[in-house]
């Protein structure tokens, strides 16, 4: 009887593994689907299908809607016509994933406050969305604005300190 017990444990167990196994699989692909079909291709009105609609991007100063995050969004694809937004590497673990994204493009439009600079950007970023019912409902971003500004030419770019006669005197003494 002990053994029965066991087996079916172990059982109940495996089945829960796979099931969980399973699920972040999927939430890895609708991952993929969202970053490859709507953040790269603009693909806008796929929106509905893959996003909750309370849906929450939790920002470092203030949360924004579903809404607010596709029309900043856009404002993407009006700076950068040929933006592509490729998921390198896709973590899930429970209902978290965890996207490592590059993206790339050529700031010939305006949007989201840019002026068309014409030149070539390339910054990577990490996304974390929480996917609950096979939807997005929370996400939280981080990616260099910093480094875009200044591939834009917008920003100077950060030239190295000069290092002064004291400091080389020291290094030397070390």
């Amino acid at each position: 009887m002990k053994i029965l017990i066991v087996v079916i444990s172990c059982s109940f167990l495996l089945a829960g593994a796979a099931c969980a196994s399973s699920l972040q699989e999927q939430n890895k692909a609708l991952a993929k689907r969202a970053f490859e079909e709507l953040l790269s291709k603009g693909k806008f009105e796929l929106a509905e299908q893959l996003y909750a609609k309370d849906f929450v991007n939790h920002g470092i100063h203030r949360d924004i809607s579903l809404e607010e995050d596709q029309a900043a969004l856009k404002g993407w694809h009006q700076a950068f016509p040929d933006i592509a937004i490729v998921p390198e590497k896709l973590i899930a673990e429970g209902d978290l994933v965890t996207i490592y994204w590059i993206a790339r493009g050529t700031n010939t439009g305006t949007g989201n406050g840019l002026p068309a600079t014409g030149k070539k950007a390339e910054q990577a970023g990490i996304t974390i969305w929480r996917i609950v019912n096979g939807k997005i409902k929370e996400e939280w971003s981080a990616f260099d604005q910093l480094s875009m500004m200044q591939q834009l030419g917008l920003l100077p770019s950060q030239k190295p300190a000069e290092a002064n006669e004291s400091d080389a005197t020291n290094k030397k003494k070390e």
